[in-house]
């Protein structure tokens, strides 16, 4: 069984590659250059190196290898998608052809037109179930009755932005919005946001109402926790289910040692989510 990797930053490549190897498929890793993590030539069968924009040469690397299904993996800085684009003339047909240049949109277009070259993109945690975030509180402490409010709040502030496709993370406190995601990253709208609550802000990170679920979801870990502890935010709840939770047991560790509180709750469009439950 062979799976094509299109991997940028951060450990979900790795993941999956390790776990795409344990099951016994092959990987092959069209990897993005100044993104994807080196050690990934450790773990797969064949590797090729990218810039953002060389659609064809990807393409072609799979296509030399037998490979007809592929997954989208990690993040690119959204910062480089300004200074470091090598667009090829299949890029620029992709680019000219869409109606949005949203995150959302570039990626289901680029996902469309591997699919249209034979090349199914797959789900992100098709081969990793378990990185899912479960339903409960994770942590020894619960949210109290004040954070409990500002979550709710960033459960509906965040699937309002998430319809507009402008990020998929907010801080609240005392009522009010501090920060949304936006190009900076989840991390640093967490500073912001807390530098702003000054010890009475929370975090909330949800999958967008029209998330494509192959790629781009949610995620959170033990970096999520230390960016959180050092910023001075108290509780983070996460869309069970619809995001990815990596270093799970470290980052439990890290939010007990902190006395933050950690949520996986339902988002759905519900009234009421229970924040608290068990």
């Amino acid at each position: 069984m062979r799976i094509g990797l299109i991997a940028g930053n951060g450990q979900f490549p790795l993941l999956f590659s390790r776990a795409a190897r344990e099951k016994g498929w092959e990987v092959y890793a069209a990897a993005y250059v100044n993104e994807a993590e080196p050690l990934l030539a450790d773990t797969v069968t064949a590797l090729e190196w990218l810039h953002l924009g060389q659609v064809k040469r990807l393409v072609r690397f799979f296509k030399r290898h037998g490979v007809d299904q592929a997954v989208m993996l990690g993040g690119i800085r959204k910062t480089r998608m300004f200074t470091d684009v090598r667009p090829d003339l299949k890029a620029i047909s992709l680019i000219a052809g869409m109606r949005s240049t949203h995150d959302d949109g570039i990626l289901s277009a680029f996902a469309d037109a591997l699919e249209a070259d034979g090349i199914r993109i797959r789900a992100s945690t098709f081969l990793l179930p378990e990185l899912l975030a479960p339903e409960g509180c994770w942590t020894r402490r619960k949210p109290n009755r004040s954070e409990n409010a500002d979550l709710l709040l960033g459960c509906r502030l965040a699937k309002a932005i998430g319809r507009l496709d402008i990020g998929q993370c907010v801080v609240v406190g005392g009522g009010s919005v501090l920060a949304v995601e936006a190009i900076d990253g989840t991390d640093a709208t967490i500073r912001r946001g807390a530098a702003l609550g000054q010890g009475n802000a929370v975090v909330v990170k949800a999958c967008k109402p029209n998330q494509d679920r192959r790629f781009d979801m949610p995620a959170v870990g033990a970096q999520t926790v230390a960016t959180m502890a050092e910023a001075g935010a108290t509780a983070l709840a996460v869309e069970c289910g619809q995001a990815v939770v990596f270093d799970r047991q470290d980052m439990i560790g890290l939010a007990d040692r902190h006395g933050i509180a950690v949520v996986g709750i339902p988002m759905e469009e519900e009234d009421e989510p229970p924040i608290g439950r068990k």
